[in-house]
């Protein structure tokens, strides 16, 4: 089974967080918090369509003007996300800069930001072609988790304490459609980018009836139509959809611990900051982040299957190996 999203780490476990997830059967992809960023290329960049940033500290925001200085000039729409004070927070980003010339712009870049609290999400847009002048904000309910719903996944957000507010996120597809290649073999169906949209249909829930192209297999032949629901019996299996959790910066209190716990409940991946030894668990507390040890045990309650810890503390450089260790054995054992 290819999986659908294809995650890994911007930087080293020592350097800025950050997490760039490629969408496998679309070219797009996703970031998680915005450190620095120039350990990717202006293609992965390029291919950015939304941003979700735990929270505004340095090291998880100050890629915010490398995405803006490559994006700008282009006709593209880029969706942000963060916790309290985050739309000021951007608004003072476009506002260090003077966009006298923007006008001269034929393709305008354009910025939904969404400010995520516990029971609201506010939303603004600032727009290219007037200096990025904020829009009038549109407040709406926060009646579930979910901040980001796409037609083949959906984004969860937690408000963990860092003591300020910090988002926590998980990414979950719908389902996962599995195509089964002896079934199209048996069918004479070839392999080819229909495919693609035949399982974008399936996703998004399309109408059963909905006519699905098969390109002819040989010049001789001729292309086939099917029904929608008629050829996913056929070819097609349906699984769990594939999550990825991802959490950085939090201190360890029961509150977090089950926060965190829900939202990254069955994860494929979790990716969870490790800060510290436990041995160092009171200096965690004073500068409200996780040790290995703690990272571990949320991770074995949350029911992962698998585990990546980052964002260490420099006073551990050359020994991310212990970090390791400890967090393992606590993913194992629970102690």
């Amino acid at each position: 089974m290819r999986p659908s999203f294809q995650a890994r780490l911007i930087n080293g476990p020592f350097d800025d967080p950050g997490l760039i997830v490629h969408c496998t059967h679309q070219k797009k992809a996703l970031l998680f918090d915005l450190g620095d960023l120039s350990a990717l290329s202006a293609n992965d960049i390029l291919k950015v369509s939304h941003i979700f940033v735990t929270h505004t500290h340095i090291d998880h925001f100050i890629g915010f003007d490398q995405v803006l200085r490559l994006l700008l000039g282009r006709d593209k729409t880029v969706r942000l996300y963060g916790p309290k004070g985050f739309l000021k927070n951007v608004a003072g980003k476009l506002a260090a800069y003077t966009w006298n010339l923007v006008h001269n712009y034929h393709e305008a870049l354009r910025l939904e930001v969404a400010e995520i609290t516990q029971r609201q999400c506010k939303v603004r847009t600032f727009d290219c072609h007037t200096g990025f002048a904020a829009a009038k904000t549109q407040t709406q309910q926060r009646n579930d988790d979910t901040v980001h719903r796409g037609e083949t996944m959906k984004v969860n957000a937690a408000v963990l304490d860092h003591q300020i507010p910090c988002l926590a996120f998980s990414l979950e597809e719908h389902f996962h459609v599995n195509i089964l290649k002896p079934q199209l073999e048996h069918l004479g169906l070839p392999v080819g980018p229909w495919l693609t949209e035949f399982k974008r249909q399936l996703l998004k829930g399309a109408d059963p009836d909905t006519p699905i192209v098969v390109p002819a297999a040989s010049p001789e032949s001729r292309p086939q139509r099917f029904a929608l629901g008629d050829l996913g019996e056929k070819i097609a299996r349906i699984t769990r959809g594939q999550k990825i959790a991802y959490v950085a910066d939090a201190v360890y209190h029961p509150a977090n611990e089950e926060k965190i716990v829900t939202l990254a409940d069955g994860a494929d991946h979790l990716y969870i900051e490790a800060a510290f030894l436990d041995a160092d668990h009171q200096v965690a507390r004073e500068k409200h982040h996780l040790t290995a040890r703690q990272a571990g045990l949320i991770a074995r309650k949350a029911n992962v299957h698998q585990m990546t810890i980052f964002h260490h503390s420099p006073r551990y450089e050359g020994e991310a190996d212990r970090l390791e260790t400890e967090a393992r054995q606590a993913f194992k054992s629970g102690e």
